[in-house]
Formats: structure tokens, sequence, C-alpha cells
């Protein structure tokens, strides 16, 4: 995981004492002297690491309340949200080898929204898809999709709750990114109608209705899974966590190798391989694989053609290769 030093933790801040004293001693048992370095993550600006100069100790903090993000009855609400759902999953059994959810260490509402968990060491998902498209070997990337789709069976197959899916959630979800790529001029109004159209298309397909709601991790993109040795997963951001059709975890993880395989390449099918292979990896956790598979698969475009809209939406997202991401979205989303 890529990270930058900006210093020291000054010892009065507010945010010293509360590391030092609130959760350092979770750690190893400690109030001492302690000195923090401090790392920006993976280039967040709300996501932060602290080192500990005297006892190699390290943690995360995330802050849900910024400069960007000023709304603090919403702040509150989604620091509770992900504390919550980090125990939750904990409590499902994913806290060790080879799944695991990082450990809550503790929140605090007045230090700017703070979430603070266990620091991991491991390779980002995203920077494994990243080596192999320059030139590492295929056969990593598809060890590790063996490791993810296993992760994503096990937090799926847990919190299975018996009840059907309501796919009319994601149909509102797409309206939702419709509704922001007609705003920043992304797509004419032609372009939306045909995408609520295929939206109905999607939704009256029996199939799309067929499963049972599980939780999914719910931004199940390659900066939110980290692998370490053999088949170790770690998983964190777990704020958008919530009851829905399993594809939404491995449909999205499908659209997200689709558009980096396609951006590096130019090639919208060059991800296809990884694709499958993930896919028939997660399908053999079910006693029928096969039928598993099938069922899966079915559901699968529709996923992906939201992903690749919800990517189109980023303002850092080119225009050229905003609307490539587009039509290819269309493309997969005609499949129904």
């Amino acid at each position: 995981m890529s990270k930058n030093y900006l210093g020291r933790l000054p010892e009065n801040d507010p945010l010293h004492g509360y590391l030092q004293y609130d959760i350092q001693p979770l750690i190893n048992g400690s109030t001492g002297h302690a000195a923090y370095r401090v790392f920006r993550l993976h280039g967040s600006n709300d996501v932060y690491l602290y080192e500990d100069r005297h006892t190699g100790v390290k943690v995360v903090g995330k802050f849900f309340l910024s400069s960007r993000k000023w709304d603090s009855k919403k702040a509150f609400s989604r620091l509770t949200s992900e504390f919550n759902n980090l125990c939750l999953m904990r409590d499902y059994g994913m806290d060790g080898y080879p799944h695991h959810v990082v450990r809550p260490l503790g929140r605090n509402n007045s230090l700017s929204a703070l979430l603070v968990t266990e620091y991991c060491e491991g390779e980002l998902l995203s920077e494994v898809i990243q080596s192999v498209i320059q030139g590492r070997d295929a056969d990593y990337l598809y060890g590790k999709l063996t490791a993810l789709a296993y992760f994503l069976s096990a937090f799926h197959n847990r919190t299975a709750f018996g009840v059907g899916v309501n796919f009319n959630q994601d149909c509102d979800y797409m309206d939702l990114l419709i509704d922001r790529l007609l705003a920043i001029g992304a797509i004419s109004r032609d372009e939306a109608r045909e995408l609520y159209w295929l939206r109905d298309q999607w939704r009256n397909q029996p199939r799309m209705w067929e499963d049972q709601k599980v939780l999914v991790h719910g931004d199940a993109t390659p900066d939110n899974f980290m692998f370490g040795d053999g088949l170790n997963v770690i998983a964190f951001d777990l704020e958008r966590t919530k009851r829905a059709d399993r594809v939404f975890d491995t449909g999205r993880i499908a659209g997200e190798l689709k558009h980096f395989f396609m951006r590096a390449t130019d090639d919208k099918d060059a991800a296809d391989s990884f694709i499958g292979h993930f896919l028939w990896e997660y399908a053999c956790h079910f006693p029928d694989r096969e039928s598993a598979f099938k069922s899966i698969t079915g559901r699968t475009q529709f996923y992906i053609g939201i992903t690749l809209l919800r990517i189109a939406r980023n303002n850092w997202v080119d225009p050229p290769y905003r609307r490539r991401l587009i039509n290819e979205a269309k493309e997969c989303l005609r499949r129904f």
C-alpha cells in the first residue's frame, strides 16, 4: 500500500493524546511516551497511517468530517455505520486467516468523526492488477482473484437472510448514476432515455429477483481489498455494507477489472479471462458450481454496466475515456 510521509503529529494535538492513551493500550498495553509519524495512505485526503517511533505500533485513522465532507450529522452516521459493520463482520468470523476484516480500535466524533483501525500489511488488488498490466505473470492475478472469490463467498454465504432480493433498489441506484451523468453533461437526454429503457428490461428479468439477500461489502473496489500470503484477504472500508444481491459485489469487481484493463490496453475485452476466472472460482463455493455460475453470470452484465457508469461520473475521468466507459456500459446493459 502506497503512503506519503507528512511529518510528525504534534504532542499538543488532541489526536496525539487519544492515540496514546485510548488506542495504543489496546494494542500493546502501553501508555508511555509516544511520537507519531503521519503518512497519507494511497492518495486519500481522509485516511492516514500513524506510526509510533518508539514502539513501532501502527494504526489507521479515517476522518469522516473534513473541508470536503462538512456535514457533521452525515459524518457521524457514516462513522457509526462503518464501525458497526466492521464489528458485525468480525462477529461472523471474518477476523483471521484467510478472511480478515480489519479490527476497529476506536471512534471519536469530536476528532472530525475519526475511526481508528488496526494497520495491516499487504498488497492492494489495484496494485496487483497494475503490476500484471505492466508485465507481471498473469498467474499472480489469477491466484489473488481466487483468494478474493473465496473471501467474498464467505462474506456473502455467512450472512444470507433467506429473504429474496429487491432488485428495485439497484434500479434506483442506476437512476442516481444516470442523473449524475446528465448533470455533468456526459450523456444526452436520448441516451438517458435508452438507459432507463435498458434498466426496465433488466427489471423484467425473473433471474434478477431469484437470489436471496446477503450482506455485501457495498464498495467492492480494488483499493478496498488487500492480499497477504496464500489465500489471505484483508478487507476494509465497510461504510456502505448493506443487504443486497451478492452480484452487487462480484459484478463490481468484474466491472473494475474491465475498466483497469480497458483503460490501459484500449481493449474492452482484455479482462475477460480474469473476470471469468473470478466468477468461476466464486461459484465453486456452492453445492452445484455450474448452476451457481450460470445464475451469477446471468446477472453480472447489469452490474458491470452500472459499475462503468459509476466510474464515468468521476471528475478525474477525461472526456474521451468517459465516452468509452459509457458506450461499453450500454453494450453490457443491452445483454439482458
